[in-house]
């Protein structure tokens, strides 16, 4: 940030710093409705009119239901842990292992076992205190 204005190219990072969620198309999508070049500068503004506008689509639950709805073919309710550890690690923002490991174990998942929806988004979306 300089001179009260920031970097395009620091956009999505300062973002997620605040705790959105955006993905680099989003980004890119919110700096052509404002006519910002990605080599440009936005106000703050700006910047308050595009966090606002990405906080207000996100809906982590809805997202993350959709998902598992669409790896869940047979319509059982859960989808095996090995099947969600090679989606998170192949598809779109690409977690490592170790994240994904790290996230099974925060919401209590075993590496052979059941992914039930519900209770994996509750845990995943409970909101971080902090202390």
């Amino acid at each position: 940030m300089q001179r009260g204005k920031i970097k395009a190219t620091d956009l999505l990072m300062v973002m997620r710093c605040l705790g959105a969620s955006p993905t680099p198309g989003e980004v890119q999508r919110h700096l052509q409705t404002h006519g910002i070049d990605r080599n440009g500068e936005l106000d703050f503004s700006t910047f308050l009119t595009m966090m606002h506008m990405q906080i207000k689509q996100e809906d982590p639950k809805k997202e993350i239901l959709l998902a598992m709805l669409m790896a869940d073919k047979e319509k059982k309710g859960y989808i095996m842990a090995s099947e969600l550890r090679s989606k998170l690690t192949k598809l779109g923002e690409k977690l490592t292992h170790k994240e994904v490991d790290d996230l099974f174990r925060e919401a209590g998942i075993e590496p052979n076992g059941k992914v039930k929806y519900d209770e994996f988004i509750h845990k995943i979306t409970i909101p971080v205190q902090d202390y």
